[in-house]
């Protein structure tokens, strides 16, 4: 049996030791046998043995060496199991089949540039089933007006239906973190249209914009960010939308409208 890796502070290794958060997981991600899982961060393999059992296959990409090497002699009898060393920011996600699930236990410090990564590759992807701290679950389905509503808010919610699964403890890893964790379930939203997503780059930069500069009113932000003041006027105007309310008021909704009163010059 070979050594088992030490977790790695640099890499923000918290390993998850209770089975049952691996059973509730599968139960929130609902797996098909037919069904490809994309699993981030295998770690040391409390879950990819279980979805190798389950599924028709696993592709699973581990940063860690270590990690790597211990998975490639454990999981060895899973033919299901296509194993990759490398980033998962920097994976090829052209060569995953369409209507992939993704699972991942995603690092803290690495979540926010995980989640638009797989955002930018949502079109392969039917849904994702995540855990990550418990401040970041938080922000993902904040409501506007609230204290955790942002612009990760307001992405997530453009692309996904994001629903708050469940609560895992600290006390479920080791090392234990400083912090709870939670899964969420992010579901595509079916009725997407290729227009919507040549609509994307444009509703981005409206609400990268207008959270450029949070306690400053829209109006002054979208100045911050050199925007042309007057077009920005009309567009609010048209959309009804205060030029004195702040960012974090806005809905999905508002922010789809004021986008789509944007014109290419103003961008």
């Amino acid at each position: 049996m070979p050594t088992l890796p030490r977790p790695r502070k640099r890499l923000g290794q918290h390993f998850l030791i209770d089975p049952n958060i691996t059973r509730k997981m599968l139960k929130v991600a609902a797996l098909r046998p037919e069904d490809v899982v994309f699993e981030i961060g295998p770690g040391r393999g409390a879950l990819t043995q279980v979805l190798c059992e389950r599924v028709s296959r696993v592709i699973a990409v581990e940063l860690d060496r270590h990690l790597f090497d211990y998975l490639a002699q454990t999981c060895a009898q899973h033919d299901a199991l296509e194993l990759h060393h490398g980033d998962a920011l920097a994976f090829p996600y052209d060569t995953l089949p369409g209507g992939t699930v993704v699972m991942a236990n995603l690092p803290y410090y690495m979540a926010t540039p995980l989640l638009f990564r797989l955002l930018q590759e949502r079109d392969r992807i039917d849904r994702m089933v995540l855990m990550l701290q418990r401040e970041v679950a938080e922000r993902m389905i904040a409501e506007p007006g609230s204290r955790d509503y942002g612009l990760l808010s307001v992405v997530i919610q453009y692309h996904t239906k994001p629903r708050k699964a469940f609560i895992v403890p600290a006390s479920c890893f080791r090392p234990v973190p400083q912090v709870d964790s939670a899964v969420v379930c992010l579901a595509g939203r079916p009725d997407r249209t290729p227009a919507d997503v040549r609509f994307d780059a444009v509703f981005m930069k409206v609400v990268r914009g207008a959270f450029a500069h949070r306690r400053k009113t829209l109006i002054n932000s979208y100045r911050e960010e050199g925007w042309d003041e007057s077009l920005m006027r009309r567009a609010l105007e048209q959309t009804r939308i205060d030029p004195r309310r702040r960012a974090e008021t806005l809905t999905v909704q508002e922010f789809i409208a004021l986008a789509h009163f944007c014109s290419p010059p103003l961008l």
